[in-house]
């Protein structure tokens, strides 16, 4: 098992792993873990979408956009934090496809939700 790094905000030695992430339980300071040079990188495999921090979205799940959004065609912008539920995921650029209420069905890309 390797040594995990100190905290590079308040030097605690009492860091842990959470996902990609490491995490001070002192200074609650959260920083991404840095691949060394000829580590093997865990790649995401093809198919997964993730929204926009980095969660693994499926089918039914429930997003909030957090971004306003211009519709092409409609007079107003989806607003951020409209709660989207029951998503469908697909292949293509904007591969989350769902009904949003006084707008219809709409393609959205996974990296303006959060889940």
């Amino acid at each position: 098992m390797s040594q995990l790094p100190p905290c590079p905000q308040c030097k605690a030695e009492f860091t842990y792993a959470n996902d990609d992430t490491l995490v001070c339980p002192m200074c609650f300071n959260e920083w991404k873990v840095e691949p060394i040079a000829g580590e093997n990188i865990e790649e995401t495999p093809e198919g997964i979408i993730k929204d926009a921090h980095g969660n693994i979205l499926s089918d039914g799940d429930t997003v909030v956009l957090i971004k306003d959004l211009p519709v092409k065609g409609a007079p107003k912008n989806l607003k951020a934090g409209t709660k989207v539920k029951n998503i469908r995921l697909r292949d293509g650029d904007h591969n989350i496809e769902c009904k949003i209420e006084g707008f219809g069905t709409m393609f959205i890309k996974s990296e303006f939700v959060k889940k």
